[in-house]
This record gives structure tokens, C-alpha cells and sequence, in this order.
């Protein structure tokens, strides 16, 4: 093994006084290295959109979309994965996130997890994964024995795969389809990959997702059309919604929601086409659920 520090473990130049320094001082530095972010995530736009492509379609061909990471980065794609069924009302299995060690490493640290390549393999098997799916690998440095053994083995499977990282030398990027790489440079705290390396991954994982979930008419124009309204602050969400797109008054538009039992996209067509709830449903399901089609 070479014993070159790799970059998310390297010491950061800007930040050596940080333990010496007053709490403003210590949230200015942080600050500093969190602004370089974003910039981090613009470079890989390219790579982000292919991975969009790939994903909704695999999505509108039946597939699933599986994350897998260790840590921080596991936790991360867990907590995508579970805000897409309320966001765009998809079914829990649509989006899915695993974590080396499995959900007892959500709250707590499993030593070894991540350094388990067989048991890599057996958490790729146990999910279900199969070609029509799309595994995406999470890690900042990209070199996990477990994500190996994930990605590995989805590739020998004919699954297609993306990797995440922010190591350009990631050994990840060989059993990945598709390569993105946010080079957010060192942690404010050496070693922190849950700081700028987290940010970084966190706004690649809310693109995929949502993006995913656009392509495939979870979105009017940027309206969430399939948002779940679970309660009170989500109803009142879909009532604005709903007299917004259609261009009624909130009360019409809350009225014809509750015969919907508040589904968005069925009260905005039963208005704009001033049709019964089955119908709208109807045409709904022949525009394949893509709302600018019926409307």
C-alpha cells in the first residue's frame, strides 16, 4: 500500500491555528472552507447530469436506485433515500440507502464495517440489487474495502454504478460507471471528511435524487406535485399548490383536494379540465403521471 496521504486525510494549511483560535475565528475558518464547496460540486456538472440521465431512467424502466456508504456517507444516502417517498411520493423501495454495518451504524460508529470486502458483497446481495437497478457508491475517500466489495460485485452483476467521492484517486472510480469526484481539498479539522467531504456529497445526493425524481414528473414546473401531505404544514402546502397551478382561490382548491384525498395532481386536472376524479386519474395514468401532458 503506497504511503501517500490521501487528500481527504491531508492536514489543511489554513486551519493549523484553529485550537488556538476564538469561537468567531474558528466558525470564520470553517466558513472559509465550506464557501469552496459548491464550487467543488460546479466542476462535476457533466458527470452529475449522465448520473441523472441514468437514474430516471433506469427509474421509468422499473428500476430501483440503491445507495451504499460507510459512515457519514452512509448516513447520508439513508437520509436521501428515506425523504423521497414524502417528497415525491414514491414507494420506500424506489430509493433506497444501506450502510456498512448495517441501521445500528446510523446512530452509532460499527468498528470494521468498512473494511469488510465479503461483507460488501453479501449487503449488495441482500438487497435485491439486479441489473434494471442503479447502485450508487458514497465515500470521501473512495477507497472503503466494503464499497469495493458493493461496487465490484454490481459491476460483475451487469448493474450500472456511480461513484461518489472527493479523492481523485479513489479506487472506487475502476467498478464505476459514472465518476464524480467533488475536490474539496483538506478538512478544516484534519481528517473530518464529515465536514466539507459530507457537504459535498450531501448536495451531489439531493441532485441525483431530485433530478431523478423531475425527469421522471415528480415536478410541475417547480412545483412538488406528489408531495405526501402527511400533516398540516404539507396540506396546507398542497392547497397553495394546488390554487397556484390551477389558478383558483385556496378554498376551491382545498375543496377539491379533500375528494382527492389530497392528491395534487388530480385536483389540479379535475379543476383545469373540470372533470370527475376518476377521470382526471385516468388521463393522468395514460400521460404516464406527467402532469404538463394533461394540462
Amino acid at each position: 500500500m503506497s504511503d501517500k496521504v490521501i487528500l481527504t486525510e491531508q492536514s489543511n494549511s489554513n486551519t493549523v491555528d484553529i485550537d488556538v483560535s476564538s469561537s468567531f475565528e474558528i466558525a470564520k475558518m470553517i466558513n472559509n472552507e465550506d464557501k469552496k464547496v459548491a464550487l467543488a460540486v460546479d466542476a462535476q456538472l457533466e458527470e452529475i447530469s449522465a448520473a441523472i440521465d441514468l437514474i430516471s431512467q433506469k427509474i421509468l424502466d422499473g428500476g430501483n436506485l440503491l445507495y451504499f456508504g460507510a459512515g457519514t456517507s452512509g448516513r447520508l444516502g439513508v437520509l436521501d433515500a428515506s425523504e423521497c417517498p414524502p417528497t415525491f411520493g414514491v414507494t420506500s423501495d424506489i430509493v433506497r440507502g444501506y450502510i456498512a454495518g448495517g441501521d445500528k451504524a446510523l446512530r452509532s460508529a460499527i468498528e470494521g464495517a468498512e473494511d469488510d470486502y465479503e461483507h460488501g458483497k453479501a449487503d449488495l446481495k441482500n438487497s435485491g440489487a439486479i441489473p434494471k437497478d442503479v447502485v450508487v457508491g458514497i465515500s470521501a475517500s473512495g477507497n472503503p474495502k466494503w464499497l469495493l466489495g458493493v461496487l465490484e460485485d454490481a459491476k460483475a452483476k451487469g448493474i450500472s454504478t456511480i461513484g461518489i467521492t472527493c479523492n481523485p484517486e479513489a479506487k472506487i472510480e475502476k467498478f464505476s460507471d459514472i465518476f464524480i469526484c467533488t475536490v474539496v481539498g483538506q478538512e478544516a479539522l484534519t481528517g473530518s471528511s464529515r465536514m466539507k467531504a459530507g457537504s459535498a456529497q450531501k448536495m451531489v445526493l439531493n441532485m441525483l435524487s431530485t433530478g431523478a425524481m423531475i425527469k421522471t414528473g415528480k415536478a410541475y414546473k417547480n412545483f412538488m406535485i406528489d408531495v405526501q401531505p402527511t400533516n398540516e404544514k404539507l396540506k396546507d402546502r398542497a392547497v397553495r399548490i394546488v390554487a397556484e397551478i390551477a389558478n383558483v382561490d385556496k378554498n376551491i382548491a382545498k375543496e377539491t383536494l379533500e375528494k382527492t384525498n389530497f392528491e395534487v395532481k388530480t385536483a389540479v386536472v379535475m379543476i383545469v379540465l373540470n372533470c370527475s376524479a376518476p377521470i382526471a386519474r385516468q388521463k393522468l395514468s395514460e400521460a404516464d403521471g406527467v402532469l404538463r401532458k394533461v394540462i
